[in-house]
C-alpha cells in the first residue's frame, strides 16, 4: 500500500473492473450513436436545406409562413385536427427536438405509439433522411423569436437523453 491507495492485484478484480468499463463505454457509445442531432437554427447550411424541404414537403399543410391551418385546435368533421402552425403561435416550440423528430419521422400516431390514431400528418421515415428531418426542424426554429427559441431550448435541454 502506498499513500493510502491499494493496487488491484487479483485477476478477478481486473476482469471485473474491465468489464464495468467496457459496459459503460458500450452504453455511452450506443446512447450517443442513437441520439437525435440538435436542430441548430444558427447553422445556415442546415437551415437553408430545411427551408427547401419544408417548402416542398410541409408548407402545403403547415403554411408557407408556418401559419398552419385555420382552427387548428378544433377537430374537423373527419375527427382529425388540422395542421398546427410552426410559428410562435403554435405549440411546436413546447416540445423537445427529439419529440418533434419522432412526430416527423413516424407521424403523430407512430410517435405516440397509437396504431389507430387518425391524423393527416404522414410519417416521413421512408421519404426523408434523419438529417433532412433535422434540417426542417432547424429551419422552423430559425423563424422563432429569440425568447421562444430560448424557451424551447430549455425544454430541449431538460428532455430525457439530451446530451450537448
Amino acid at each position: 500500500m502506498s499513500g493510502g491507495r491499494e493496487i488491484i492485484r487479483s485477476p478477478a478484480a481486473w476482469i471485473g473492473a474491465s468489464t464495468i468499463v467496457i459496459v459503460v463505454l458500450a452504453v455511452s457509445f450506443f446512447w450517443t450513436a442513437n441520439a437525435i442531432p440538435y436542430a441548430d437554427p444558427e447553422n445556415a447550411d442546415l437551415v437553408a436545406e430545411g427551408r427547401n424541404i419544408y417548402a416542398a414537403m410541409c408548407a402545403g399543410c403547415h403554411g408557407a409562413k408556418l401559419e398552419g391551418q385555420k382552427n387548428w385546435r378544433q377537430r374537423g368533421d373527419d375527427g382529425k385536427l388540422p395542421a398546427p402552425p410552426h410559428n410562435k403561435t403554435g405549440h411546436t416550440w413546447h416540445h423537445a427536438d427529439e419529440v418533434l423528430f419522432e412526430i416527423t419521422k413516424r407521424g403523430t400516431g407512430g410517435a405516440l405509439g397509437l396504431k389507430d390514431y387518425e391524423s393527416d400528418m404522414p410519417a416521413y421515415e421512408d421519404t426523408l433522411t434523419d438529417r433532412q428531418i433535422v434540417a426542417v426542424l432547424a429551419f422552423i426554429k430559425s423563424n422563432w423569436p429569440r425568447e421562444i427559441l430560448e424557451r424551447q431550448q430549455e425544454i430541449d435541454t431538460r428532455s430525457i437523453g439530451k446530451t450537448e
